[in-house]
């Protein structure tokens, strides 16, 4: 049924538009890719039990290709799916008890609920939201990619993500509503309790609807802001605690829980090796996961003795649990072969710098390796490397869409990489991290190093 182009077909458009009302939207609007249709999806509360995470990836390898990933964002992906197969994935998905709330997606605290630093209860104010603003949450009139986050605070915050709309607790029983950045560079509109917040956040609604599907916070102006938001400038937000550089690992919590933080490398999994690592994670005591931005998840329910055992599963199956790893430190898309969108393979690449160029990753620095310059929703990096069809961008302290201090022919890849390695071993002063030593040599120093014969 899919178009000799790779485009999804009338016949499959028709499918999808006759799907079941009230279905996930991601099932009811897969999205075609390099590698068949993907599915994405956000269980309620950002949880599933072990069983239904197991039942899930079984599901992805019957009806898809077996890989699934976690995005930068901390959603489900199923990949490799077709016409045929979206419908009994959705109804596997539903006999396993997975609830995907209806209309825009909400993320929230990954630990809500357990977290004794956290601030406020991000799984009971989302419920509130949805309670009070369920039909404009559901209005065909939003963007498509509306984003919006609820951060109760804690050891793993929400702060470095960027979204559309952010609820953030600043004290208990007190919300902020801000819009369009990360918990620095968004723009505050409304402080109070929840019922206050919540209604403010439907004043926002109300008028991203009344402009159309092309709409997002950023595009409203400041004198209609302004209007209907008078606390604007008497705001006096709390500036966030620091979060935890890396969610990957053991970690202790103040409530005496210890909970596993495991990260997808790359942000991808094969079906059988979750399901194997599940299996162990639930013969240990395990109960259930969170999902985690940055491609990962938290097991909830080990107890402490089980905790290096499971470590060392993790590791047995693929996964990150150390956060000083060179993969732990990559953010890598899909990529060419998976995503129609991407002009090169972003997890070879991945390898070659990890073999290649071992001292870039000292722990100091975040990169960010993107098929294409949508950059897929994934926050500023130390370095970006972004496929072009003129090859590679290489873009310092920003993102996959910023323009790139140098571009590298895609038949040069290998020299740039080999450039990139003398460089760091070169220039890098004595106690200086990678993240510091580019910094310090900057977009000018970069292209020239990257670009000399």
């Amino acid at each position: 049924m899919r178009s000799a182009h790779g485009k999804i077909s009338n016949a499959e458009k028709a499918y999808i538009a006759g799907m079941q009302r009230g279905a996930c939207p991601t099932l009811a609007a897969p999205m075609q890719t390099g590698d068949g249709l993907l599915v994405r999806l956000r269980p309620a509360g950002g949880a599933l039990t072990i069983a239904q995470l197991r039942e899930l990836a079984s599901a992805a390898a019957r009806h898809g290709n077996g890989i699934l990933e976690i995005t930068a964002r901390g959603n489900l992906q199923i990949r490799g799916l077709s016409t045929d197969t979206v419908r009994p994935l959705a109804a596997e998905i539903d006999a396993a008890g997975i609830v995907v709330p209806d209309g825009v997606t909400i993320e929230i605290s990954p630990l809500h609920g357990i977290d004794g630093d956290a601030i406020g209860d991000a799984a009971v104010m989302e419920a509130a939201v949805r309670s009070k603003l369920g039909v404009l949450l559901n209005s065909p009139h939003l963007a498509p990619k509306l984003s919006i986050l609820v951060d109760g605070g804690g050891r793993f915050s929400l702060s470095a993500l960027i979204a559309d709309i952010r609820i953030v607790a600043q004290q208990p029983g007190q919300w902020l509503l801000s819009i369009a950045g990360d918990e620095e560079t968004a723009t505050p509109l409304a402080i109070g309790g929840p019922e206050a917040v919540a209604a403010a956040a439907g004043d926002l609604l109300e008028l991203l609807t009344a402009r159309g599907r092309q709409t997002r916070p950023r595009d409203i102006a400041a004198t209609t802001l302004y209007a209907h938001f008078p606390q604007i400038d008497s705001i006096r937000s709390i500036p966030p605690a620091p979060s935890r550089s890396s969610y990957v690992g053991v970690t202790r919590l103040r409530t005496g829980i210890a909970v596993l933080g495991v990260r997808l490398k790359f942000g991808q999994a094969r079906a059988a090796d979750l399901i194997s690592f599940l299996a162990s994670a639930e013969s240990a005591g395990a109960r259930e996961i969170r999902l985690a931005p940055d491609r990962g998840f938290f097991l909830i329910g080990l107890p402490e003795s089980e905790m290096p055992a499971m470590q060392q599963a993790a590791v047995d199956h693929g996964f990150s649990v150390t956060a000083k790893e060179p993969a732990e430190q990559i953010a890598a898309c899909a990529g060419a072969g998976a995503c129609a969108s991407a002009f090169y393979d972003t997890r070879a690449l991945a390898s070659q710098l990890i073999d290649r160029v071992p001292d870039l990753f000292d722990g100091s620095l975040k990169l960010h390796l993107s098929g294409c310059a949508k950059g897929c929703a994934h926050r500023r990096a130390d370095l970006v490397i972004a496929g072009s069809t003129e090859g590679y961008g290489f873009v310092l302290d920003g993102l996959a869409a910023n323009s790139p201090a140098a571009r590298i022919a895609g038949g040069r890849i290998d020299f740039a990489i080999e450039k990139l390695a003398r460089l760091i071993e070169d220039k890098r002063g004595a106690g200086e991290s990678s993240a510091d030593c580019l910094k310090r040599l900057g977009p000018i120093g970069l292209a020239e190093a990257l670009q000399q014969e």
